[in-house]
This record gives C-alpha cells, structure tokens and sequence, in this order.
C-alpha cells in the first residue's frame, strides 16, 4: 500500500506560491506549505474549509485500474448560502445537480466564474476577503489562493497530514482496503528517472521558484505501485508545470521533451460510475473501475450471472470489459441473428430472451428442464476480413421437471338416461361420453380419464320426430358438487354456444336434429383435493316450423340472436366422474 507517511520540506528562500497552492494528483495532496501525503481508500474529503463563512472544498477519491490505489476523481464547492457546483470528469460541470454546457467564455453561477478550455475546468470566486481559483482537468486539482491561509481556514491543503480527521462521513464501505498482486512489469528504479526529470531542463528552470520534491516523491510512490499508462506520469509533470505557471515562472515547450500528449485526450463520451477515461488499445475511452471490475474478472467472465424469471431468462455484459477485450458490442447477438443486446446509460449491455424465442434451444435431463441460448459474435459472409474475435458466451437456465399429476377420473355410469314429457312428446334423453371423435370408444366405468384429455359427450332422443323438432342443449355446465347450483360451477355451453374464453369446448350439430354433441378436455377443480367433476346439461325442444333452431355462435362463442323455442321448462340431465 502506498505509505500514509508525512513529507516535509524545507521551502525557505522560496520565493513562489508554496503558502497559496495546493495540489491534488492521483493519491496524493502537497499542501499550502509543500507538505506530501497520500489518500489510501475511496472516501471524500475536505480539502479546504473556511470556518467563518462554511464555504468547503471537496475531493472524492477513486479507484481505476488497482483497486489498492485511488485517484482524486471528482470536486465539490459547497456553499452555504448557494447551490453547490461539481467539477467532473470529462471536463463536465453540474450546478445544483444538474449539467451546465461551459466555454473558454466565463459563465457566472452564484458568484462563481465558471470557465472551460482544452486543459480542464476553472472556477473562480471569493471567500472571506480572498480570491480563490480551483482548477480541475480529471486527474489534477489545483487549488489557489490570492492571499496566505489563515488560521480559519482547516482541511488537507492546509495541513496534509490530517487524513483521518478530514475524511467526511460517508458509507464505510468506501475504507474498505484491499491489496492486489504486485504489478511486476513496473521497474522502480527506471520509475525514479521518469520522476526526476522536474530537476532537469526545462522544468530546472523552474526549481528555485517551486520545490520539484513533492511532485518527484508523489510521482515515484505512485509509479512503483501503479503501472504508467494513461499519461500517469505526465500528470504529475503537469502539475508541476501548471504550479510553476502560478508562480510565474512557465515552464515552456515541457510536452515536448517529456513526450507528452498536450493537452491530455479524454473521453468523448459520458463514463459511468463504474468507469473511467483511459487508454484502451491505443484510443482514449471508458475503462472499468478495478473494484467494481473484480467481480467478474476473477471468474474471467465478461458479466452475468444470469438472471432467470420462469421461461425468460436475462444476461448482461459489461461494456468497459467487452472494449478491453476487444469486442464491440454492435457485433454481438443471441443464436437468433435478430435479438441483439441493449446499452443502457451504465454502459451495461442486456441480451433477453424466452424459452421459445431467439434461438433458444430446450432440452430436458430426468430432473430438469434446461434451456440455453448463446452470445456469439455476427458471421457475416460478405466481410472480406474481420478484426473482431470471436465471442461464444453460453447461458441457461434450469428447473425442476414438473411433476405429473396423474389424477384419473372414472365414470360411474357409461350413459344416463331419463324419460321426459313435454306436450304431447313423451321422449327419453341419454347422455353419453366417449374417448374418440367417431364416438365408437364409449367410457365405461373401468375407463380412466386423465387431466386434459379430450372427451366427446353425446346427448341423443329416442322419441321424437326429427322432421318436426329439434334438440337445443342451451347450456352445459360443471360443479363439484352433484347439485345443478352447487359451487364452484365452469361453464362449457352458454346460451347454445361454446364457452369463447375454454378453447378446448367445440359444439356439433346443436339444433339440427334430436341429438347433438360437445366435447371439451378434461380439468379438475382448483384449490380442491380431487374430487368428483358433475357435469350438467340443460336442453330444450325447439319446432323446426318458420324457425331456425340452430343457435347463431358468433366466432367469440356467443348467440346472436335469441331463439324462440322453449316449450316448457328445459330437460335437466347430469354425468359424473370421480378420481
């Protein structure tokens, strides 16, 4: 870990801004007197607190690629009597929590000179008498001051060495440490040379005006645990520079002889919280955060688990690790070519699908129905080359094999017959189920009926003449209850026509003569322990003169008309079947 120790330098005879600046870079912070110390965990703290007006400068700390080495990462103004300003990566500005476009022209929010150029952001303002600059560019923060600190003014740029006392309350998750592998490409000692060449031209120029040693220090601590890339080491040679152009003593041309990018490239898109600017294969994009990152590198997966909610299932892909290694998300699909994932705002990318969607192929072992789909990368037959890898992530989702329920219903007798009158017709009625269309497989008490097995149900006359009239069964319906009323009832047959909301119910021949029949697949009651299914049936003689005794079913499965045909109260037959 980097060593929380205190640095301190002699910086008399200087003539420069030590008692005016202070410098914030990666981990560590040089106060007002030139002092050194590093932040070691990812909290926020106050960098600068005027007692007398409860003005507060704030600095929030991040990981990046370790997650044992933090970065200042972002800054806050509070004041107390207007809205706070956030100065954020990207060079972005929020005021009051919400975005502000900025230029090279100054912008005023609350008394606060808001200004941005190709370098970073610059806020300017007073407090208690003295003029004050904060300048921010993503990486470095450099606070300066018009007139020497005095004694109201606390926080870690004027003293470094009260890291403890000047953390802000936050969630303590944010002190969690951790201690990640020592990165053995880095080479110290090669490191201390990059570092010192603040004592050498062009920064020399400089070293009489602004102490070189903490900046070299901060530099060599730094580089000896976090490897230099993303223009680390310029950063701190920046900062140097930007303290010497405050002292009036510019160091020129410096970029040029430290081979330095100026000014440093950053994102041109927004990165999420879980991500930050830096190099990725040589072009300056959204890395992920190592601690956020960790979880799914050290499984060297790329994102998930998935997610499975009954037949659909859902898998996410971080975006930061599919640029790093490489893939580009427009390129990536489910076995369906046409299901392709989502980006949200969090750079998160979700691929969704169902068990009977996007190629999902479904396979079942002797306990459990697994089904699995794939991520892979698009093949695309007309592209000469290609500079993506190729992707095959395979995901599934498994559950128990649903247990049958094999509950067998008897019938207690294969037909029902009753003997009815109705005017001058003395006729019987017989109720008949049958286990196939041709109605040759009559069900007989031996017979077991299963759960969702079609049956036929024949309802016939002997008795009556089919020139004169026809049957009309009006309504079938079942309770589990022998009475006709019982409850819970379900019906089958309505006003002469299939129930429109049971697909399984079909009515033949309702109306055309003295018998007809329906059919239905078998069900048991809900919420009850098997139990008998008693099916009841109301039909009524219709006379076939100047009237059409064929009961008008829309395709919804209701009458559309009403017929007039009942003579006498309906002929009432009832079935049963038990488990």
């Amino acid at each position: 870990m980097l060593r929380p120790l205190l640095f301190l330098f002699a910086v008399s005879g200087l003539t420069g801004v030590h008692g005016n600046l202070c410098t914030v870079t990666g981990p560590s912070i040089i106060d007002v007197k030139g002092s050194l110390n590093f932040v070691s965990d990812r909290c926020e703290y106050s960098l600068l607190h005027d007692q007398s007006t409860g003005f507060s400068l704030k600095a929030n700390f991040l990981d990046r690629r370790r997650r044992d080495v933090s970065f200042v990462d972002s800054l806050t103004l509070d004041f107390s009597d207007s809205d706070d300003i956030q100065l954020l990566q990207g060079h972005r500005v929020m005021v009051a929590g919400s975005p502000v476009t900025l230029t090279s022209s100054v912008q005023t929010s609350g008394g606060v000179d808001l200004s941005k150029d190709q370098t970073g952001v610059t806020a300017s303002f007073s407090v208690n008498g003295s003029s004050v600059s904060v300048f921010f560019d993503g990486t470095t923060a450099q606070i300066y001051m018009d007139l020497p600190v005095n004694h109201t003014y606390e926080g870690l740029c004027v003293d470094s060495s009260v890291v403890s006392s000047s953390r802000l309350p936050s969630n303590h998750s944010c002190q969690q440490t951790y201690q990640d592998p020592a990165d053995d490409t880095i080479n110290c000692p090669a490191v201390s040379q990059k570092c010192d060449v603040l004592k050498s031209a062009p920064f020399s120029s400089c070293n009489l005006d602004v102490d070189p040693e903490p900046y070299i220090i901060a530099c060599h601590e730094t580089l000896c645990k976090y490897p230099d890339v993303d223009g680390l080491r310029c950063q701190f040679l920046e900062a140097y520079a930007k303290a010497c152009e405050k002292s009036q003593a510019a160091v020129q041309n410096w970029w040029t002889a430290a081979q330095c990018h100026h000014p440093q490239p950053i994102c041109q898109e927004k990165c999420s919280d879980h991500e930050f600017c830096g190099d990725i294969h040589g072009n300056t994009d959204c890395r992920c955060r190592a601690i956020n990152a960790h979880q799914y590198t050290e499984q060297n997966r790329l994102g998930g688990p998935t997610v499975c909610q009954g037949n659909n299932a859902s898998l996410t892909l971080v975006g930061c690790l599919l640029k790093e290694n490489g893939i580009d998300y427009t390129h990536l699909h489910l076995n369906d070519q046409t299901c392709t994932g989502v980006m949200d705002d969090s750079h998160m990318l979700k691929f969704s699908f169902s068990s009977d969607s996007c190629g999902t192929e479904v396979k079942t072992n002797n306990s459990q129905v697994i089904f699995s789909n794939a991520v892979v990368t698009r093949n695309s037959s007309s592209e000469v080359i290609t500079r993506q890898d190729k992707v095959f992530i395979e995901f599934s989702c498994s559950h128990p094999k649903p247990e049958l329920q094999n509950v067998a219903f008897n019938i207690l007798d294969n037909s029902v017959e009753i003997v009815l009158q109705s005017g001058e017709w003395t006729y019987s009625l017989t109720m008949k189920a049958y286990s196939d269309a041709a109605h040759t497989q009559l069900l007989d008490p031996k017979s077991d009926v299963r759960l969702n097995q079609k049956i036929w149900i024949v309802l016939e006359t002997e008795g009556l003449d089919k020139d004169v009239v026809s049957v009309v069964t009006d309504s079938c319906w079942a309770t589990s209850g022998n009475s006709s009323s019982s409850t819970p009832r379900y019906d089958l047959i309505r006003d002469g026509c299939a129930n429109a909301q049971d697909g399984t119910v079909s009515v033949m021949g309702n109306g055309e003569g003295t018998s007809n029949s329906f059919s239905f697949n078998m069900f048991e009651f809900s919420g009850k322990e098997p139990s008998e299914v008693y099916l009841h049936c109301h039909l009524q003689l219709c006379v076939k003169k100047n009237t059409n005794c064929v009961p008008g079913c829309s395709a919804g499965g209701r009458r559309r008309r009403s017929l007039r045909y009942r003579r006498g109260a309906p002929a009432l037959i009832s079935m049963v079947w038990t488990p």
